[in-house]
């Protein structure tokens, strides 16, 4: 490494470790939210990623798995990939991250002593210890009104973290009209399956009502990779009718995850999603015919990766976010992120957590931070080969841009 990398990387390391970071896409829940709110070492152990890399080596029949308690499971998971094998896949190692940051002994392998540390924490100030530890200033939730138990929540009220932002999930108005049709006459909206005109006044109040009682950041839904626009589908109309207006009347962003598979082994639940090739044109047509909507993308396929960087430099509504899912991995961000870097320069946002268990973002932000700082320090020490050295406080302006501000800018537009 010369000289110059060595100074860029020691500076952006050092700026990228005291700047604050906007998590614009999560699952996570304040504690109101009572069990939504999941946190603790048992969590972690049986996150989904875990359960699937569990599942491909265990013989254990599917059925017995889901018979057991959370608990058990957890120990199942800690055996076969913890100690009977090395914990080397990303999502094994971050659980090891999450625990050694709190303060925990990984080398002691003490699952139980583990689980003291969480069972003593207050899950409120433990809240606050996890957003320090991975200096988080904010989070956007993802926030469904089709869930009853949220729903209720909403409707009731409760006072706000204001650390934490609420999005409105959308997915099954979009990908399930028949029985979201069903869900909004129960709710005094009046709504027939044809999607005639009157439908579709309705459906843009129900949007408005709740990106109101929300205040929500942005609208947002997750897409399979067949997913196209226009399409003769009630999806589609749905989309063109009422939330491209809405977003647009309401100014936020339409945010679309493209690319997901579901079921593709349903015996193994939420573990049993896939990935296929998104339609990059279809974002294209909306960002074109909709000059003033916002939008939203990150897509799931890594091959996707090239060509919507190249449709981002096309379109200054199209915001691109995060290495989604299966493409949280070390070797695919800091692949995607110099693709990005190298294409859209400094107006992206780099990264997400996608966190469902609390705890999961200390490890997600402590590997990305270390990914992008190097993509970054590389990216300095170019420019530095060509007489252009940048300053400290560059260098933090533009972290600042990466971590948060983009998003935020991209809100006010």
């Amino acid at each position: 490494m010369s000289e110059q990398q060595m100074n860029a990387r020691e500076t952006v390391e050092r700026v990228l470790a005291r700047t604050p970071i906007t998590d614009v896409h999560t699952h996570l829940f304040t504690p109101d939210f009572g069990p939504m709110l999941l946190w603790g070492v048992d969590e972690l152990l049986t996150y989904h990623y875990l359960l699937a890399e569990l599942l491909r080596v265990s013989d254990v029949p599917y059925d017995a798995f889901w018979a057991l308690d959370k608990r058990e499971q957890a120990d199942l998971v800690w055996r076969e990939l913890f100690l009977e094998r090395s914990p080397i896949s990303e999502s094994c190692r971050g659980v090891l991250t999450a625990l050694a940051r709190l303060g925990l002994d990984v080398a002691s392998r003490d699952l139980e002593g583990y689980r003291a540390f969480f069972a003593a924490q207050d899950v409120a100030q433990h809240v606050d210890a996890v957003f320090a530890c991975a200096n988080l200033e904010a989070v956007v939730m993802t926030n469904d009104p089709f869930d009853p138990d949220e729903r209720e929540l909403w409707l009731r009220g409760f006072d706000r973290d204001p650390r934490f932002h609420a999005a409105l999930r959308i997915d099954p108005l979009l990908n399930d009209w028949p029985d979201s049709c069903q869900r909004l006459k129960g709710w005094d909206y009046d709504v027939e399956p044809a999607l005639g005109a009157q439908s579709l006044s309705e459906v843009r109040r129900f949007l408005t009502d709740w990106l109101g009682r929300l205040e929500a950041l942005y609208m947002a839904v997750s897409l399979p990779p067949d997913f196209g626009f226009p399409e003769d589908s009630p999806r589609g109309r749905l989309i063109a009718e009422c939330v491209l207006p809405v977003a647009r009347e309401q100014n936020v962003p339409f945010a679309m995850m493209i690319g997901v598979k579901r079921n593709v082994n349903p015996a193994i639940k939420l573990a049993g999603d896939g990935v296929g090739l998104g339609d990059v044109d279809s974002v294209a047509r909306l960002c074109a015919g909709y000059p003033d909507n916002k939008f939203m993308v990150t897509m799931l396929a890594r091959e996707n990766q090239h060509e919507l960087c190249v449709a981002g430099r096309k379109f200054r509504n199209l915001c691109l976010f995060g290495c989604w899912w299966f493409l949280n991995d070390p070797s695919l961000i800091n692949e995607i992120t110099r693709m990005r870097v190298e294409l859209l320069g400094l107006s992206v946002v780099p990264q997400h957590s996608d966190a469902r268990v609390l705890d999961q973002v200390i490890y997600k932000w402590a590997h990305s931070r270390d990914l992008i700082g190097k993509v970054l320090a590389d990216k300095y020490a170019d420019l530095a080969a060509t007489g252009w050295t940048a300053t400290e406080d560059e260098i933090a302006r533009d972290a600042a841009r990466l971590l948060g501000g983009n998003f935020w800018e991209f809100l006010k537009r």
